[in-house]
């Protein structure tokens, strides 16, 4: 698996393939050299045997060059290796570079028309000339014979040893292997690197391609200098994630969107099987005592006027209660739902408390109540003193309501404690406490300690799940717990310099 893994990476492919390349050119330069190269030296000679007998040629038709003629012989003899013997018409030699190519022609019988040749290969034949291949048996050597007559009418014999184009052959077919050698580990490491340059890139793309399959739009690529098609390439992915990112955004606002409208719309379905449930219960009590009264007073059941009064009263008194139920539980909805926006300013928590005692002293003279104010005279809070009065009053209505005597004595406390950027207020009152079932409840919709006794009060049961939404709107702490000789509700808000948006 690993091996597979390997030949699958880019990087790998293009270093295995230029490597392979690389190894062909060579292979293809080893064959051509040992193919051709030794036909391409005898052409090349050949023609520098032709060259050579158009100059000596040339050197004998111009009279005025004779003087220098053998010095010229001698200079292109030595310059391209060649051996030269010029006889004149009556067979004498006028010009030998060597000795031993005259004594050589003589033994491969040249001269005459008997050749002691062991093997001649005839390489180029016409009417002027002859190139002829033949190996001296006595010594062993390939030689390559130019036969020719010159204008004048002399002739001229030209021999080169095949040895030095074999030699050359085999001395570059070496120096190609050590090349071969050479290419392969340096080149190897030079492949390695211009594979890693052009692979790198790719990579790149590729891992930032994963992370935006992923949703992953953090990664881009960067931009080099080259501007080649792969930075194109780059440049497109960025602005693919960018698109992708954007758009990845758009849908999760309008699903975000989506998601609230029906979540909203579930909560005013619930809100209004809610309110249609707790209306239905709750109003049952109140529409029996209106029917009951309302038929006796039609059929007559007391014919006195004191009576039907007292009938007219109940009936407006349970009229009374079912307005106020229903419009408290509309708050309550709009409350619990986060349908209610609030009108929050600063105002001072200490005024608010005393003028909720000032409305209650007729009930807290009733119950002969003893009420202690905070001492302090100013606290600013920030919130809708609409509805923090609507807290305190109930708070302080159930405290008078649930007031027990303790030591012979009721009692109500309020008072205001500074807890870092809120003020806790805490209403106190004289009670026997609640149990554990109770705290835990209190707080619900229409739960009622004393169904007959918050009855003959006037109470709905939804005061303190009033406080509750109001509280949980604000995101501020409330509650109730059992203290010492009696119990305390408490609730927190805002102070002016701590301001809260809600």
């Amino acid at each position: 698996m690993r091996n597979i893994r390997i030949f699958k990476s880019i990087r790998n492919k293009l270093f295995i393939s230029l490597c392979v390349i690389v190894l062909l050119i060579i292979s293809f330069l080893i064959v051509l050299n040992n193919f051709v190269l030794g036909r391409f030296y005898l052409y090349n000679k050949k023609n520098n045997l032709k060259t050579a007998y158009g100059i000596i040629n040339e050197f004998y038709n111009n009279q005025e060059s004779h003087n220098d003629i053998e010095a010229e012989l001698d200079r292109i003899s030595a310059k391209n290796d060649f051996d030269i013997l010029i006889k004149d018409e009556y067979n004498q030699s006028i010009y030998i570079s060597s000795k031993d190519f005259f004594s050589g022609l003589i033994q491969m019988n040249l001269f005459t028309t008997k050749s002691n040749l062991e093997k001649e290969h005839i390489l180029e034949k016409n009417e002027k000339y002859k190139i002829s291949e033949i190996k001296d048996e006595i010594t062993n050597i390939k030689y390559i014979i130019f036969i020719s007559e010159l204008d004048n009418g002399y002739k001229i014999y030209i021999r080169m040893p095949m040895a030095s184009i074999e030699e050359s052959v085999k001395i570059s077919n070496k120096f190609l292997y050590y090349i071969a050698l050479f290419v392969i580990v340096f080149g190897g490491i030079v492949l390695s690197i211009v594979s890693r340059r052009f692979s790198e890139p790719i990579e790149e793309l590729d891992d930032i391609a994963k992370k935006m399959a992923k949703l992953d739009f953090s990664q881009k690529y960067k931009i080099s200098q080259a501007n080649d098609e792969i930075d194109n390439l780059g440049r497109s992915i960025n602005q693919l994630s960018d698109k992708l990112e954007s758009t990845i955004r758009q849908l999760k606002s309008s699903n975000l969107e989506l998601e609230k409208d029906v979540e909203e719309k579930s909560q005013i379905d619930e809100m209004r099987k809610s309110f249609i449930s707790d209306v239905s219960h709750e109003l049952k009590t109140p529409i029996a005592l209106i029917q009951g009264y309302s038929e006796g007073l039609i059929e007559n059941v007391n014919s006195d006027e004191e009576s039907r009064k007292f009938y007219a009263e109940v009936i407006l008194d349970e009229a009374t209660k079912m307005d106020k139920l229903v419009k408290q539980l509309l708050e309550l909805m709009k409350l619990e739902y986060g349908k209610k926006n609030f009108n929050n300013s600063n105002f001072n928590i200490i005024e608010l408390e005393k003028e909720i005692i000032r409305k209650s002293e007729v009930m807290i003279q009733k119950e002969n109540i003893k009420v202690e104010m905070p001492e302090e005279t100013t606290i600013e809070v920030y919130a809708d003193d609409f509805y923090i009065d609507q807290v305190l009053t109930n708070y302080i209505t159930n405290a008078i309501k649930y007031c027990d005597k303790i030591k012979n004595e009721k009692k109500i406390k309020i008072s205001n404690e500074i807890i870092g950027e809120k003020v806790r207020i805490t209403v106190f009152n004289t009670s026997k406490g609640l149990s554990e079932e109770e705290l835990v409840h209190i707080w619900n919709r229409f739960y009622k300690i004393d169904e007959s006794r918050n009855r003959d009060n006037g109470g709905t049961g939804i005061g303190l799940s009033l406080v509750k939404a109001i509280m949980n709107n604000y995101g501020n702490e409330y509650g109730v717990r059992n203290v010492q000789e009696g119990i305390e509700f408490y609730f927190d808000l805002n102070i002016s310099s701590c301001k809260k948006n809600v």
